[in-house]
Order: structure tokens, then sequence, then C-alpha cells
């Protein structure tokens, strides 16, 4: 996401490809490759009804359950970049709109572990641990992309998707590159200067959510980037175009070895999405 969290691009690739540790993996669908990323929504099954029992027994059961505080909000879930990124260049490469007069790339490939585990399958597979512990409390989540093999959504798209759901909370979820020593730590971005009411203080929010439901779950701050946990930035279109209250959480970096073990382990990733899934739940929370 930020420039120093570069992937290595195969020689074998033709044409010039940007390559960034975690940036906005948003939106536009991507011309040319025949995947057209749509919004996908995910809702819970529906109860079955309880059998017959006395008046007393009803009420009983209808108090001691009550509805998720939640349920019924709509939460977009953004998982950085794409599998199939890398060999399509072009198409990934075309300026799209990033708000604030910008331009960018219309996506990147990610970063990976030293050992190869790429950013992409980590924030896929991150996100839909998220979406099934949100669809449980009866939330409806909308993922930006339903697999991890297509090209992009550009990042636009990606906003794009966020506003059309009328989301009452977006969060795009990535994992950072850099390769500064000792570099550690996650840290969750917000848009700033805010363009727009869901931009300022509804942002801050549910930024500061993430934070400390991350932080008290046992994840440490980044000590190479933002302050406390937290990263005001002007350059990331997903959050520039945004309409609805959003966030992009760096997981940690994967060039760390020790948070690296972590994101490559399913252990490890579904303490990510726990951690995530509460912090959204809580900032959706009345």
């Amino acid at each position: 996401m930020v420039a120093v969290r570069r992937a290595i691009v195969p020689l074998l690739l033709a044409g010039a490809l940007l390559l960034t540790g975690c940036s906005d993996d948003a939106p536009a669908a991507v011309p040319g490759t025949g995947v057209t990323p749509t919004a996908t929504s995910v809702t819970p099954s529906a109860s079955l009804p309880s059998s017959p029992s006395s008046p007393s027994s009803s009420a009983a059961a209808s108090s001691s359950a009550p509805a998720a505080p939640a349920a019924g909000k709509v939460v977009v879930l953004d998982p950085g970049h794409n599998g199939g990124n890398a060999a399509h260049p072009a198409e990934i490469n075309r300026q799209v709109p990033a708000g604030r007069g910008q331009t960018k790339p219309c996506n990147t490939t990610g970063t990976a572990t030293n050992a190869g585990y790429p950013e992409h399958a980590f924030t896929f597979d991150v996100a839909q641990r998220v979406g099934k512990a949100l669809a449980d409390k009866g939330i409806r989540v909308v993922y930006t992309r339903q697999n991890d093999t297509g090209v992009g959504p550009c990042v636009d798209r990606r906003a794009a998707i966020g506003n059309d759901a009328a989301a009452d909370a977006v969060v795009s979820i990535h994992a950072d590159g850099s390769e500064a020593a000792g570099a550690t730590g996650f840290h969750v971005a917000y848009s700033s200067p805010a363009l727009n009411a869901a931009q300022g203080a509804p942002s801050t929010r549910l930024a500061q959510t993430l934070r400390d439901t991350l932080r008290t779950s046992g994840f440490t701050t980044a000590n190479y980037i933002g302050s406390n946990g937290l990263s005001a930035r002007a350059d990331l279109a997903g959050l520039n175009l945004s309409t609805r209250p959003a966030t992009l959480v760096e997981c940690g970096n994967m060039r760390n070895a020790t948070e690296a073990a972590r994101m490559t382990s399913a252990d490890g990733r579904q303490q990510y999405a726990t951690a995530i899934a509460a912090a959204i739940e809580a900032y959706l929370a009345p």
C-alpha cells in the first residue's frame, strides 16, 4: 500500500507492471478480461420456526435470544488485489480516477511474504472469514470481488460498490510489504482531509474502533508508518471516492518473519478475521 511495499514482478510478464505492497485495490471493471466484478451479498439462512410451545415458554425463548444489534446493516468487504492481476499488466496499469483530481493505476499485484505467500490470497481468505462471522449475526455482506483468480476490479469500481450498496461500513483488507529493518505491526488508514461527511467523524470512528479492537486482540500497532496505529491518507482512491464510512486495514508486514508466519497459517488468518469482525460489529452497534 505504501511506496516501500513492492512485489517482485515475474520477468515473463509483458509490459511494465506497477507493483505496490498494498494500495487501493479498488474499482472499475477491468476491460478485456471477461471478468466484471459485481457486488455479491451474503445473508444468513432464515431461522427455522420454533416448535409449538406454551405462551410462557415462547416468551422466555424470545427474551433470551434478542436480535443482534447490528442485524440488517450492510457491510462491504474489499479484499485487496486479485490473483489474476499479475498476468494482465495492461489492464491493471491503465489509469482510473483516484479522487482529489488524481489518477492511479486500476490495480496492483500486491506484495507477498519472503516465502512467496501472496497478499491477494491472504486478503481474500480473511475477508471470507470476516464475512461469515458478520452474516451469522444477520449483517448483509457485500464483497468487491468474488474469487481470487480474477483481475481487478479497479480501485474506483471498488469504491463505487460500497457507495451503491449504501454501506454502513466499508473495510478494505490488505497487508503491507515494507522492507525497512524491523518494520512490524498493523495500521488503519482513513481519508484525510475529509471530502464529505462520511469521510469525517464516521470514518474516523470506524478507523479508531478497528485500531482499538485489533490492539486488544493482541496485535501491535505499526512502528514504521502512521501514528499509534492510525494513518491519515489523501492518496488512496478507495477512500477518496467513498461516500460511505470507509477504512483500509494493513494487517501487518508480510516481510516480517513473525507476522508472515501468522498470516500464512489458517489459525493466524482466523485471528485477524475475528478481530476485524468484532470491530465492525462494535462500530455498527447503536
